[in-house]
């Protein structure tokens, strides 16, 4: 396990960092001081490396566009997948961002989902890797100190360039777990613990808060307003530029806007959806999963990735100890990697009834087996959890809701399709709903959205503003999309009819209808569902459940599974925030456990573009990382 990974400028600016475990500041203040400032970075462009207490620090840069990739380690793990690792990042960081890096535009770099590239490349690395025999620790330490030694041209950080002002980081990545995530601070300057200029003994730029002067910090001149370039520098901003105040536009007498100019902008003109979906040859679009966009990318890199010969043992003398061959498994023998393998699903959001049943399911698999030449019991077991949650998570019926949104739609008696989002309070039901809406934009679909939560203050509201952004997309998509509203306090079940009764008249094709939140365990609230699938009989029933919510997403599952009457179910789940919970995803392993009901997509963000449909290989990657 890394402890920190991070991705700056060669002007300093942090652009992305995920810190796993607290690193002390002086690891990267050696770093820079040691290495960047003084040239000592070893051949331009190239992996290097340096120790530094018990800690390694990995690096590589890309020179065309003036980035640096560092992960820092805890020496005694020896890593053997880093090189690979900074490779990856390089080619996503430098393929995904390629234009706003060329024009140094830091301010409008949109890494807020980076950490969901990182997190899926980084199980693959470290189960593809899991065989492959360690570098040694000695030999690490020289490669380090031999490259250390070395003086050679600049590859990109300019010392000049780092004398001028303290770094200031720019948005960091959502997937910031520590809270207290290590921060590249200001650079030491040429009067530092190298001697120089002032003889200052100051040389820990993470603790440097002191003004550049006695003289300077006695003037009372009036503070100039200060602008910030993409490689660290800065300039003063004059008065003719006015405030650096990037809020909402004014109109030009001061007034407020209006509605319409109020909509986001960026919001419609970021909206790429070619690297959300791709078109078929039948002319539908399909929206592209994660684990298939990551290996998109690296296929379409023009740089390899360093691929080592994988070994047949792994790190570690204790491994030897564990090591079978042709033997009969009993359950004893198989215990403690179990109660181990449990503990590890409990960690990742699996519900301990779950774990309990997927270990139950590999344990009755695996007794009376014989294990492979050279397979660990730990190997056996890890590979047959693996298969058990690869059978849960596959769909049973046919996810291919496009399929069937055109068949109803051409058929004899042509009428809406319609589909219907539930869940608790708070999971994103409107906004995954508007989601849901964009991608059928996307097939030219004629879209009526239903506000049918009349108890929520703002609801409607918030699907008016939807539905009028979703509008400017549609001028140039070519799809129709109109809100159907009746205000608040009114029966959901009655502006649902009424709404798929107008969609039937105007001819539209789908009916979205949003739905009020409701906790799964309030009797009063849940019982009137019931009434809801009964006088919309709505096509498809969407959950939406949240990768937050952990153990108690069993229940849930189960609670809204069973309210809509004996006759009736869920049909699909959406799993909300995968973006805040890195690899611990367990609740959708839960919900589909718990009632046999498949994922059909995953939120990953706030933008319309952030729903992708489920990759199996990248959910059981992520649990088992």
């Amino acid at each position: 396990m890394i402890d920190y990974f991070s991705v700056f400028t060669t002007g300093g600016i942090v652009l992305w960092q995920k810190c796993y475990q607290p690193v002390s500041a002086n690891i990267l203040d050696s770093l820079v001081a040691d290495i960047f400032i003084e040239d000592r970075r070893g051949k331009a462009g190239s992996d290097s490396s340096m120790t530094k207490d018990r800690y390694t620090v990995k690096w590589t840069s890309s020179n065309d566009f003036g980035i640096i990739i560092v992960a820092v380690y805890q020496s005694l793990l020896q890593i053997t997948f880093i090189d690979e690792l900074l490779a990856s990042v390089k080619k996503l960081f430098t393929t995904l961002y390629a234009d706003e890096l060329k024009a140094k535009d830091s301010d409008h770099l949109p890494v807020c989902h980076f950490g969901d590239y990182f997190d899926v490349r980084y199980a693959e690395l470290e189960k593809s890797t899991a065989g492959r025999k360690p570098v040694s620790a000695v030999a690490a330490a020289a490669a380090a100190a031999d490259d250390a030694e070395e003086d050679s041209e600049d590859a990109g950080l300019k010392s000049e360039d780092l004398e001028k002002d303290e770094l200031e980081p720019a948005r960091n990545g959502a997937g910031s777990k520590s809270p207290k995530p290590l921060k590249l601070s200001g650079l030491a300057k040429r009067g530092g613990r190298r001697g120089g200029r002032g003889g200052s003994k100051s040389a820990s730029p993470m603790s440097r808060e002191s003004s550049n002067g006695d003289d300077s910090s006695k003037k009372s001149a009036k503070k100039k307003l200060r602008k910030w370039d993409a490689d660290g520098t800065a300039r003063d901003v004059s008065d003719d530029e006015g405030p650096l105040d990037f809020s909402a536009s004014k109109k030009a007498n001061g007034s407020a806007p209006d509605d319409d100019s109020a909509v986001n902008s960026q919001l419609l003109e970021d909206a790429d959806v070619s690297k959300w979906g791709s078109k078929t040859k039948s002319g539908d679009f399909v929206l592209k999963d994660l684990s298939s966009e990551i290996n998109s990318i690296l296929a379409s890199s023009d740089e390899k990735s360093d691929n080592s010969s994988g070994s047949v043992l792994s790190s570690g003398f204790g491994y030897f100890r564990n090591i079978i061959g042709s033997k009969v498994l009993s359950e004893a023998d198989m215990e403690n990697a179990l109660n181990g393998m449990k503990d590890h699903l409990m960690k990742k959001n699996v519900a301990p009834e779950v774990a309990q049943h997927l270990c139950d399911v590999v344990r009755k698999s695996l007794v009376g087996t014989k294990t492979g030449s050279w397979t660990s019991i730990e190997k056996t077991v890890r590979v047959a959890m693996e298969d058990a949650l690869r059978k849960i998570l596959t769909p049973s019926t046919s996810v291919d809701l496009l399929h069937e949104i055109q068949r109803v739609k051409s058929g004899s008696s042509a009428r809406p399709y319609v589909i219907s989002v539930v869940g608790v309070n708070g999971v994103g039901k409107s906004t995954n709903l508007s989601k849901i809406a964009y991608w059928l934009l996307q097939n030219d679909m004629k879209l009526l959205i239903a506000a049918c939560d009349t108890f929520r203050s703002g609801a409607v509201e918030q699907l008016r503003v939807h539905a009028r952004n979703l509008k400017k997309l549609t001028e140039r998509e070519g799809g129709k999309i109109e809100l159907f509203e009746k205000g608040y306090g009114k029966d959901a079940a009655v502006i649902a009819r009424d709404a798929i009764a107008y969609g039937n008249e105007q001819g539209y094709d789908v009916v979205l209808i949003d739905t009020a939140g409701r906790r799964h365990n309030d009797t009063r609230l849940m019982s009137s569902l019931e009434k809801f699938a009964k006088y919309a009989n709505p096509d498809k029933i969407v959950m939406v459940g949240e990768a937050l919510v952990g153990t108690d997403s069993v229940q849930q599952a189960r609670n809204f599974n069973a309210a809509f009457g004996p006759n009736r179910n869920l049909d699909f789940f959406l799993i909300s925030k995968c973006d805040t919970v890195g690899d611990m995803i367990g609740s959708m392993v839960n919900m589909t456990y718990s009632t046999g009901i498949p994922v059909l997509f995953v939120g990953t963000g706030q933008m319309y573009t952030d729903l992708r449909t489920l990759s199996v290989p990248w959910a059981v990657n992520m649990l088992m990382s």
